[in-house]
């Protein structure tokens, strides 16, 4: 009993944590909270730590011989700095903000009533390239973890809703999602999902920047089940905006194959912008503690 009340005590503060620093973050200058986050990162970068010293790791491995720790970690507070002040940035700044790449190729492909599976890293600014998309016409459906405390999850599946998306929850939902994103593909919608880490047993094994990775499943499985196309994403940052390049599509093949297709296009992503790749977490199988 003494467990559950602290654990429902902890949640709310976790919570109203996030509330009054969103709060608070949208009601600085921008200038001002960027400045605030920049100096997070470069104190996060000094010292250390289990997210900031994988990061360093797996940045080692996708650009030898530079230490981008401080930038990666500047832009991964970027993320979150332009996630808080995304609900007062207008949507005409984002549109005039963003650059892309291959958009047309995409665009015949949402007009012929295809599905399309978008695959992503964690690169760039995902949440801004989902505004993107809702402001241009596209709305599309996507899966989140459950966050803890539930009002927690609340509150981000709100936010994202808002920007136009339909966010599934990866579990306790209705129905499995890969149903219904199924379901969503096969009446022609598009289906954005987080790509580059499964360490699951379902993960599809990839070589990936010349070692051993694992990655889901799920986009090639969706595109194959569903005739959707299965076309790579990768996000990344400009100097006062953002870059969306949409790849060309997968050619459907079978799904480690394809999984491994689209590994390619992340590194080439990733190798073009290293810096903005906001991989805080084992990705490699050779960095897995050993099992006894």
């Amino acid at each position: 009993m003494l467990t559950s009340v602290a654990g429902l005590v902890a949640g709310r503060a976790t919570d109203a944590s996030y509330a009054a620093g969103w709060a608070a973050v949208r009601a600085l200058p921008e200038a001002a909270a960027a400045r605030l986050f920049d100096a997070g990162a470069d104190l996060a970068a000094r010292r250390g730590g289990k997210g900031a010293d994988r990061l360093r790791s797996n940045l080692a491995r996708v650009a030898p011989g530079q230490d981008l720790t401080r930038a990666a970690l500047r832009s991964y507070a970027r993320y979150w700095r332009e996630v808080f002040r995304l609900q007062v940035t207008p949507t005409e700044r984002i549109l005039a903000g963003t650059t892309t790449v291959g958009e047309d190729a995409v665009r015949g492909l949402l007009a012929s009533g295809r599905g399309v599976v978008f695959a992503l890293p964690h690169s760039g600014n995902w949440d801004i390239a989902g505004a993107w998309f809702g402001a241009t016409g596209v709305r599309f459906t996507t899966v989140a973890e459950r966050l803890k405390p539930e009002s927690l999850y609340d509150r981000f599946v709100e936010f994202r809703e808002s920007l136009g998306m339909e966010v599934l929850p990866l579990t306790g939902g209705d129905r499995p999602p890969f149903d219904v994103l199924r379901d969503r593909l096969s009446s022609g919608g598009a289906v954005c999902l987080m790509a580059d880490r499964d360490l699951t047993p379902r993960g599809i094994a990839v070589e990936f920047f010349g070692a051993a990775a694992r990655m889901p499943a799920g986009p090639a499985s969706l595109a194959l089940k569903t005739g959707a196309a299965l076309v790579p994403v990768h996000l990344s940052f400009t100097d006062s905006g953002w870059r969306i390049q949409f790849f060309p599509e997968v050619p459907s093949t079978d799904v480690p194959m394809m999984t491994q297709a689209m590994a390619r296009d992340f590194e080439d992503g990733i190798r073009r912008h290293p810096a903005d790749w906001h991989m805080l977490q084992r990705l490699w199988l050779d960095d897995l503690e050993p099992r006894p």
